[in-house]
């Protein structure tokens, strides 16, 4: 099941994958520290997080667990960016990225494994 997140849901997500599970009232805390948002934002956000089946509340005190690991986002993102910007090829995508910005040594390194790995 791939589940669409918008840039605000995001945000979000991202509390709780770096912090792990938080109280709603933490995460609007981390929020608006962070971005500015105000309480009634972030609980909206949540909510609209929980309906999509991407975070499920706990009690007490509505602990947000995150139920979508961000590694699967991340590859349902890539792909749907491969698929509307790139024709879905992954070559066109790799060769924007690094035809824009010149890469370290390191940088080229682990490129060139992840390819072998794929070989």
């Amino acid at each position: 099941m791939n589940i669409k997140l918008f840039d605000s849901e995001l945000k979000v997500m991202d509390v709780l994958w770096r912090e792990g599970d938080r109280t709603a009232k933490q995460i609007s805390q981390i929020l608006g520290k962070s971005i500015g948002w105000n309480v009634n934002t972030t609980y909206t956000v949540i909510k609209k997080c929980v309906a999509k089946g991407a975070i499920e509340r706990r009690e007490p005190n509505f602990i947000c667990h995150a139920l979508v690991a961000k590694e699967k986002i991340q590859q349902t993102e890539a792909e749907e960016l491969v698929n509307k910007i790139f024709d879905g090829s992954a070559d066109k995508l790799f060769a924007a990225l690094i035809g824009r910005k010149g890469l370290s040594a390191e940088e080229i390194k682990r490129l060139k494994k992840l390819v072998e790995d794929l070989e």
